[in-house]
């Protein structure tokens, strides 16, 4: 069970869910690729070179997978989630930082995206709130969608109060 499904208090519910966005990996692949190339040619190499160049293409097969690893945490390490109640950001597997605002203390969230960010769907959220708050997050998912979601919560649409027939 994830963090903000284990800190909801009774009656919230979570309206929008997001994390870190799937670029985060790029570089973590990158490496790994690379590491995974070298240890295939010392595997070809290994053959005539005896068994150092097999060690060394083991070492960089685990290099390998320990750069995969690290990306994959640290991008599953971020929830990030809208309720009807708070704005709750958690960060962090082993050493955790969270961040819970209530709604009415949203102050602003501004959105800045890259044109790398813009086609790709991420961007920076600055969040500040009334009480001297400012936290920045980078390369969130879908983060125009995400300060969409915070504004509905914050002034929700006459469609969404609940219909008071009946009363006088």
């Amino acid at each position: 069970m994830s963090y903000l499904d284990e800190t909801l208090t009774p009656g919230e519910v979570i309206h929008y869910r997001t994390g870190l966005h799937w670029s985060v990996l790029i570089w973590p692949v990158v490496i790994a690729l690379v590491l995974v190339s070298s240890a295939v040619a010392l595997f070809i190499v290994g053959a005539a070179a005896g068994p150092v160049a097999v060690i060394g293409a083991l070492i960089c097969l685990a290099l390998a997978a320990l750069f995969l690893l690290v990306g994959v945490l640290r991008r599953s390490s971020i929830e990030i989630a809208v309720t009807n109640h708070r704005v709750l950001i958690k960060t962090g597997i082993a050493a955790r930082k969270t961040i819970e605002l209530l709604l009415g203390k949203v102050e602003s969230i501004g959105v800045e995206q890259s044109l790398a960010g813009r086609m790709a769907g991420f961007g920076r959220v600055v969040i500040r709130g009334t009480g001297g708050t400012y936290e920045v997050f980078d390369r969130i998912a879908h983060p125009l969608e995400f300060r969409r979601r915070v504004q509905e919560r914050l002034h929700p649409s006459p469609a969404d109060a609940p219909a008071r027939q009946g009363m006088a």
